[in-house]
């Protein structure tokens, strides 16, 4: 049975800014960029938010800048921030805060200057003092962890992970906002640069500046904005560990928890969902995540993204964006998972829309394979 607050309230509003290089930007600023052009989308304005809703790579109290930033006095604030799971997380927050008349009009809200910057995310996260002494080159070294025990374990090949990145730039080749274009087989993966063994620079997300932001209303006022609503339809979260040391099984995430409490607030199956949105930050998570969500018995990810299986045109569409492979990854890639699934539920695609977006199914991920968020996104036939 599905949970109340299924179809309570959805998106209206959904912006992205600074997409791959925004030159002479700060984080803040770009955040502000995507918020207005949210508002814009829903045709309202900065004095109609009473709620906030951010996490971001660089401030302590995350909420606290970005109301003063936009010259907001919010009546519901939630900082929550458990990495690049945090919005999907917040997607359930501020539905219960808007279903709670805590607040009506939430904004969910992102932002990154991680590339202009240098290339580097400047984090607010504590060393693990039992995973200095080691001098792991994090996060990737966790993932390269998990990588490879998957392949132990199951018989993984570097070309099955290889194909992962193929098929997301396939669906970046169709997006005109995603930062990598061109062709890219599992040659060129293969033989890209060995960053940590068994992943190469191939099997790596992007390093890039970006924002996005969305605004939440309930059902009730949902149909009378411009754009096609986005109802949330439940969510749920999951979280084993904190560091990859104390990850109980490298080949199984939380996701495994989150996903079936996730379907069964939704009240959906499998074969309703039209679109998944699952965080790459690495070839690895898309193997985990399929097989820990249930689209596929655990060891079969490999196996199950060959030939071209989740690329355009196959079986089942995965990071239609191109995800945080081809697409975008300011650090923290959720709130981009969400945009995709918005765009979408719309139709607004463009030459990668499916052809039934009905149901997107989106997974966070946050640290070292640790805080899974599953939630899902559905247009109005799904209510």
């Amino acid at each position: 049975m599905a949970h109340p607050i299924r179809g309570r309230t959805a998106i209206v509003g959904m912006a992205t800014a600074g997409m791959g290089e925004a030159p002479g930007y700060s984080a803040i600023e770009l955040l502000g960029q995507a918020t207005l052009g949210a508002l814009s989308d829903a045709g309202l304005k900065l004095s109609d938010i009473d709620g906030i809703f951010a996490a971001t790579s660089g401030h302590a109290f995350p909420t606290m800048s970005v109301a003063e930033y936009l010259g907001v006095k919010p009546k519901f604030f939630d900082g929550t921030n458990i990495g690049g799971s945090s919005f999907e997380m917040h997607l359930l927050q501020a539905s219960l805060a808007i279903e709670a008349g805590l607040c009506e009009v939430a904004l969910i809200c992102y932002g990154s200057n991680q590339r202009t910057a240098g290339g580097r995310l400047v984090s607010m996260s504590e060393p693990q003092w039992h995973e200095t002494p080691y001098g792991p080159r994090h996060p990737i070294t966790a993932y390269a962890l998990a990588a490879a025990r998957h392949m132990h374990e199951y018989g993984t090949s570097r070309e099955q992970l290889a194909d992962v990145a193929v098929a997301a730039r396939q669906w970046a080749n169709l997006n005109p906002e995603a930062f990598a274009h061109g062709p890219l087989t599992r040659e060129d993966v293969l033989a890209s640069r060995m960053v940590s063994d068994p992943l190469t620079k191939g099997d790596c997300c992007l390093v890039t500046d970006g924002a996005a932001a969305c605004i939440l209303v309930s059902a009730d006022r949902a149909k009378d904005f411009p754009q096609k609503p986005a109802y949330f339809l439940g969510a749920a979260g999951a979280n084993w560990h904190r560091s990859i040391v104390a990850m109980p099984d490298l080949t199984v995430t939380a996701a495994s928890e989150s996903g079936p409490r996730a379907f069964e607030m939704a009240g959906l199956r499998h074969s309703d969902v039209d679109l998944l949105m699952l965080y790459d930050a690495f070839t690895i998570n898309t193997i985990l995540f399929l097989e820990d969500l249930g689209f596929c018995p655990k060891g079969e990810g490999g196996r199950f993204v060959e030939g071209g299986r989740i690329a355009p045109g196959g079986e089942l569409a995965v990071n239609t964006n191109g995800g945080g492979l081809s697409c975008v990854h300011p650090g923290m890639y959720g709130m981009f998972l969400i945009a995709e699934a918005v765009a979408q539920i719309r139709g607004q695609a463009g030459e990668r829309q499916l052809e039934r977006a009905d149901i997107a199914l989106l997974h966070g991920n946050g640290g070292t394979l640790s805080s899974q968020v599953t939630a899902f996104l559905g247009s109005e036939n799904a209510i």
